[in-house]
């Protein structure tokens, strides 16, 4: 699963009764078919994985 992240509002539909909204400038470890499409919409960058803060 890859951490991608947005740079526009993105609506990904997993099944047809579930909808994903992703907000512009949200980084989130998504599936990668959800990657997939919203970066081919132009709609999401890779990201690499945020550090954690200690």
């Amino acid at each position: 699963m890859p951490w991608i992240r947005f740079l526009a509002d993105y609506d990904w539909r997993a099944t047809p009764a579930v909808t994903f909204a992703y907000k512009a400038d949200t980084v989130a470890n998504v599936t990668t078919p959800c990657a997939t499409a919203a970066k081919a919409a132009g709609k999401a960058e890779t990201f690499h994985r945020p550090k954690d803060s200690k």
